[in-house]
């Protein structure tokens, strides 16, 4: 059975002195199926909301209200690595070995983690950067002073540019500031999306490449934290008021695509999902699933709450931690296919301009014989059964034997054909 993990993260004072409570613990690793438990735990945390990242090897995470990036080994269960940076982190996201934080100066910054290399852009936004969501071309940005930029991640990543770098586009509709950021992971101009959150009670899903805008959502309170489910057909909202909403985007009256309304057409939400009790608080961080069935929130008051989305019943407490749940993200189920392995990290450098790789080779680097390839793949493989495919759809091509077997058959035939002539002819003769 294919198991679920996620990780939390927690800011702020304890909520009690319970001496039965572990101290000093940040980051919990959770097992959410088959059977819920926390697996492993990490000390010496308090990050805020949108700043936790985890990905195969560690965990990394932006301490509140300083300029720190706490980086634990998932492989060795351990600190290893207090990063300093030149700004105040407020938020940060992974793609790959490269980790995006957005500063207080409203600033972008890169680091790549196998290399030690850090990218910084100008401060481009004049307020801080609130969140930030990334695809595997573009870095999304969104600021306090509500504006959004894109910026194309391969000229972030540049080694020989010497221009400064500036956003390919600004989003600017939101009239408060952004609270989160959610895109789709579809790489096409038609169809890539993502969704902003802000201050000004509304959602607006975007077509980050081209600038549209697809659909304004109107909500009764301002949206905390967004999410768009793995297939990018809906869309979860938690709203300072407690109020939990999905909404689908291709359902009975569909948002977007040609059956839909007019992109102008503001749409209200006000069917909320579910709502949390006021003893809990509203949701400061939410994850879905990666099979998009479970829905998963953390609270203030250090609850985490499991939502059955096909079914809407009550939630399910599953951990009452001793501090603010600030983050939630889910470990990805699927193996990536890399060549490398990012076992420990280099620190990042503004200083210097040579680098040098640190990864772990996960294959060989030489090229995989036929017979390592036929011997690897279960049955046939697919390019072994499209050649057999192409063999039998083009004519037998004749060999030069079986062409002159044809021609020798074909001598042979005709001097049987004689010589029953000559016995016929002699026959007549005889009979007349």
């Amino acid at each position: 059975m294919l198991s679920e993990e996620f990780v939390s993260a927690i800011c702020g004072a304890p909520l009690s002195s319970n001496t039965a409570i572990a101290k000093d613990v940040g980051i919990y690793c959770h097992a959410l199926s088959p059977t819920y438990s926390v697996k492993s735990t990490f000390k010496k945390s308090s990050a805020p909301p949108r700043c936790l990242a985890v990905s195969e090897t560690h965990v990394f995470a932006a301490q509140h209200e300083k300029a720190y990036v706490h980086v634990y080994s998932r492989i060795r269960g351990n600190q290893e690595a207090f990063v300093a940076f030149p700004e105040r982190i407020r938020c940060l996201t992974l793609v790959g070995d490269i980790l995006i934080l957005g500063t207080a100066e409203g600033r972008l910054m890169l680091w790549e983690t196998c290399t030690g290399r850090l990218v910084s852009t100008p401060a481009r936004h004049v307020q801080a950067v609130s969140c930030v969501a990334a695809t595997p071309y573009h870095v999304l940005t969104g600021s306090d002073d509500s504006d959004i930029h894109v910026w194309s991640l391969p000229q972030l990543l540049e080694l020989d540019s010497a221009a400064e770098h500036e956003p390919e586009r600004t989003l600017s509709n939101h009239r408060a500031a952004i609270t989160s950021l959610s895109a789709s992971p579809s790489v096409s101009v038609d169809t890539n999306f993502c969704v902003s959150a802000s201050k000004d009670k509304s959602c607006i899903i975007w077509n980050y490449q081209t600038g549209d805008v697809l659909r304004t959502l109107l909500f009764p309170s301002f949206p905390l934290c967004v999410s768009l489910d793995p297939s990018s057909r809906a869309i979860c909202v938690a709203c300072e008021d407690g109020s939990l909403y999905l909404t689908e985007l291709f359902g009975d009256a569909p948002l977007l695509g040609p059956q839909s309304e007019d992109a102008a057409t503001a749409v209200q939400v006000s069917s909320p999902f579910g709502a949390t009790q006021p003893d809990v608080g509203p949701a400061s961080c939410l994850a879905l699933s990666y099979d998009g069935t479970t829905l998963i929130t953390g609270h203030p008051k250090g609850q985490i709450l499991k939502w059955d989305v096909a079914d809407n019943k009550t939630p399910l407490e599953l951990a009452s931690l001793n501090a603010a749940v600030t983050n939630i993200v889910f470990v990805s189920p699927f193996p990536t296919a890399k060549a490398t392995k990012t076992v420990n990290i280099v620190k990042p450098s503004q200083a210097e301009r040579t680098y040098t790789l640190t990864a772990q080779l996960e294959s060989s680097l030489s090229a995989d014989s036929r017979f390592d390839s036929l011997l690897n793949t279960p049955g046939f493989s697919q390019e072994t059964l499209e050649s057999a495919i192409a063999a039998l759809e083009q004519p037998v091509a004749e060999s030069g034997s079986e062409q002159e077997l044809q021609k020798q058959n074909e001598e042979l035939w005709e001097i049987i054909n004689e010589q029953r002539a000559l016995q016929k002819q002699t026959l007549q003769r005889f009979v007349g």
